[in-house]
């Protein structure tokens, strides 16, 4: 059963700006370090963001299809994440990274510069891919 969630528990909203079929997102309130009001990355719809925990996604960084990005991870920069790749924990994608597929990141992992996971991959721990 999905949980409902009500508006003063949302961390952010989807704006009107849009890049092909994505939609940047605004912060609601403070968390981590974001503040209420900033502008974040890029997504289809909200269930490529969780409302809980402190995840986000942030500059031109774009989630795209079934992804999801969960807990505390990050996702930044020019970073791209599709297909039905999971990011969570405090995983970090960022740089010009690409995660697609059925890959996931979790942990402490770090996917950065240019680097691609695809497939079936699963990067967690204390991962490094560059």
């Amino acid at each position: 059963m999905k949980k409902l969630m009500n508006k003063e528990n949302m961390k952010y909203e989807l704006t009107t700006n849009k890049r092909g079929h994505l939609t940047q997102i605004r912060a609601i309130k403070d968390f981590a370090n974001v503040k209420k009001g900033d502008l974040g990355g890029f997504i289809k719809s909200e269930s490529n963001l969780s409302q809980e925990g402190d995840c986000w996604v942030s500059g031109n960084a774009r989630v795209a299809r079934n992804a999801r990005v969960v807990g505390n991870a990050k996702v930044s920069d020019n970073a791209w994440v599709s297909g039905n790749a999971e990011i969570y924990n405090n995983a970090v994608v960022s740089g010009n990274a690409k995660v697609s597929d059925d890959a996931v990141v979790s942990g402490n992992a770090r996917v950065y510069n240019n680097a691609r996971v695809f497939g079936n991959a699963v990067i967690n721990n204390n991962a490094l891919i560059c």
